[in-house]
């Protein structure tokens, strides 16, 4: 199975994920990422922070982004 990377962009800043995580397909690791994002998304509004601008980039060991996950792609807001 191939591995995915989940690297993290704040505020310009790349936290990379060192360790990935193997997913049967890409659109497998995209919806791990949405659920992933609602509960970091949770959190945040818990915490009273500010949700702009961070997003997951879910990359190839080789460091290749094959999509990206903004945080607010998620929310349903009207």
């Amino acid at each position: 199975m191939p591995r995915y990377y989940f690297h993290i962009r704040k505020d310009g800043i790349l936290e990379k994920d060192l360790e990935g995580t193997e997913f049967a397909t890409l659109d497998a690791a995209e919806e791990d990422a949405v659920q992933a994002v609602r509960e970091i998304l949770a959190e945040k509004v818990l915490a009273a922070d500010i949700i702009d601008g961070d997003q997951f980039e879910i990359a190839t060991a080789e460091g290749t982004v094959l999509r990206a996950v903004p945080f607010r792609s998620v929310l349903r807001l009207q």
